[in-house]
């Protein structure tokens, strides 16, 4: 198992866990309910990616990305949500986020783009 880390940011459990289920294989996983336990868990964690919904409790996608920035992480990011006329593409460009995906999702279009950000670098 590689000693990548993801964590995973959706409200839905059964998102969570199916991408648990699908990652843990080759990485290591962690799961948040949301972004205030996102960023309480991880603001100090040395996270490869971070995969977040858009819309979530309290803080949205977006806006969690900016907090996870400003708090000095410079990791991949993938976005995701089932609105995707919610989000601003100018966002995603300031933000650095890797990928955006709109659900419902392609599982195999995403695991090769999580394969390509956490294996093309060298650590």
């Amino acid at each position: 198992m590689s000693e990548k880390k993801i964590i995973i940011v959706d409200d839905d459990e059964s998102i969570r866990k199916t991408f648990f289920l699908i990652l843990n294989k080759n990485y290591r996983v962690y799961l948040a309910k949301d972004s205030g336990e996102a960023l309480q868990r991880f603001k100090k964690a040395e996270i490869d990616l971070i995969i977040a919904d858009f819309k979530l409790p309290h803080l949205d996608g977006v806006e969690m990305i900016a907090k996870f920035r400003e708090l000095g992480y410079r990791g991949n990011v993938i976005l995701i949500s089932a609105y995707p006329d919610l989000v601003k593409i100018d966002e995603l460009s300031r933000l650095s986020i890797s990928h955006f995906f709109v659900k419902p999702l392609d599982l195999d279009s995403l695991n090769r783009s999580i394969d390509h950000l956490l294996n093309s670098k060298k650590t």
